[in-house]
């Protein structure tokens, strides 16, 4: 445990997802922490906006093996917690995911890494898939289109190459995301961690060159001798604060970005047989959601403009009709009678984003402040493992370890897989392995 100047060990920026997850596997190891978070309530922000999707599909072998931790942490959520009255629990809610084999060659490197890591994964040919997804038109449609792209039209006639995919049968999603950051808010507290919100970190504080605590907007100074960045959407703002930056080989930016709910095709029960699907040949990933919908969100494709916050703040929440129709529109080319409602239903977040869509989990130049950042669009599921690994590297480091020479390896509590923390190094190159969309 650090020895330092004030009354705790870890002051945490951020109460979302993954800060509640580092107060918890801290505070269980015995350090007192304290969250900062300039919202009034755990999981308030991205978290709350997040799709929760849990999968397994992720372009590099250590976003596999985090997937993977993490599905054993959500399935067996409430014995993880460790609390004696735990109240509503957050539930995952067992969905299988589809891989369309796009051409890209995300498709198969994704299949070569599942059956690396003996992850049941089982693929299927578009014959096979129709008469298991009979309202599914398997296609092809990409490379994806603009509404108003002339060049490239919109509803050109598709391919008929029947697109195959991969199955995996052990995904779903989390029922209600931001009850799964207030689960791991008073699991921690339970383990002695403080929570201050409403409060807004105005420096990251330094003695003798290495972090030192916080001082908030209201003057008051927090001393703790490890300062851990996860800030989310504002993590940009808290590196500069900290002068980290400068070294950065990646770096993190605020993204706008929008979800849709709308019905399932009529005569579908999309609740009970549907599915959930990354779809980089139309641009689109969807989901089933309660009331037989469907939630509908962004890959990315190349030909989309994306939107970048240099205030998080000032997001616009308005939902943008001409997005929301080609969002649809898009899905309704994969989901047969899709339609697009009068009533557009859905919301608006800021994601926290890195140049290639990895997140950065690491120390940084200034000794005793680390980072868990860039973790927006496709990091939810991730929470327990990547708050696992991230307290393992700080104790490590703490006790001496020189992480960028000799970067860590951290075994899965849960499946033993080796995790190499130099994936998601801050000093990398943009990885040419990722997707470079929010499939990771």
């Amino acid at each position: 445990m650090p020895s330092g100047r004030g009354s705790f060990d870890a002051v945490i920026i951020g109460a979302g997802v993954i800060g509640c997850g580092i107060a918890f596997e801290l505070s269980r190891r015995g350090w007192r922490t304290v969250n900062v978070d300039k919202l009034p309530a755990a999981g308030y922000g991205s978290t709350s906006s997040s799709s929760a999707i849990v999968r397994f599909s992720y372009s590099t072998e250590a976003g596999v093996a985090l997937a993977w931790e993490g599905y054993h942490y959500w399935t067996g959520w409430s014995n993880y917690l460790e609390l004696d009255d735990p109240g509503p629990l957050a539930q995952f809610v067992p969905l299988p995911m589809l891989t369309p084999n796009d051409g890209s060659g995300y498709y198969q490197r994704v299949r070569e890494l599942l059956a690396n890591a003996g992850i049941e994964a089982q693929s299927l040919s578009a014959a096979q898939l129709t008469e298991r997804f009979p309202f599914l038109d398997l296609r092809k449609f990409g490379p994806p289109a603009r509404l108003e792209d002339s060049e490239a039209p919109f509803w050109g006639e598709p391919n008929d190459q029947q697109i195959e995919g991969l199955i995996m049968p052990q995904c779903g999603y989390i029922s209600d995301p931001q009850l799964a950051a207030q689960n791991l808010k008073d699991a921690a507290q339970a383990k002695g961690a403080t929570f201050l919100f409403n409060q807004t970190v105005s420096a990251v504080d330094q003695t003798d060159g290495r972090a030192a605590g916080v001082t908030l907007a209201d003057g008051t100074a927090i001393g703790a001798p490890v300062v851990v960045n996860v800030a989310g959407p504002h993590s940009s703002h808290i590196n500069a604060l900290a002068g980290v930056t400068e070294e950065m080989g990646i770096s993190t930016r605020a993204l706008r970005r929008e979800v849709y709910v709308v019905p399932a095709p009529p005569g579908v029960d999309f609740e009970r047989e549907g599915l959930m699907m990354g779809d980089l040949d139309v641009g689109v990933y969807f989901r089933s959601e309660s009331g037989n919908n469907v939630l509908i969100g962004s890959t990315e494709p190349e030909c989309d403009p994306l939107i970048w916050l240099v205030d998080p703040d000032q997001l616009d929440e308005t939902l943008d009709h001409d997005e929301f129709q080609l969002g649809v529109l898009r899905a309704s080319r994969r989901l047969s009678g899709l339609g697009v409602p009068h009533q557009k239903k859905g919301l608006v977040s800021a994601y926290d984003v890195t140049d290639d869509w990895i997140p950065i989990y690491d120390l940084s130049s200034l000794p005793g402040f680390y980072m868990a950042v860039g973790s927006s669009g496709n990091q939810f599921k991730n929470a327990p493992s990547a708050s696992h690994c991230m307290a393992e590297l700080i104790l490590a480091v703490e006790d001496g370890l020189d992480h960028d020479a000799e970067p860590l390896l951290v075994q899965g509590r849960h499946t033993g897989a080796t995790i190499d923390m130099a994936t998601f190094s801050r000093l990398r190159s943009v990885d040419p392995n990722s997707s470079n969309t929010v499939l990771g």
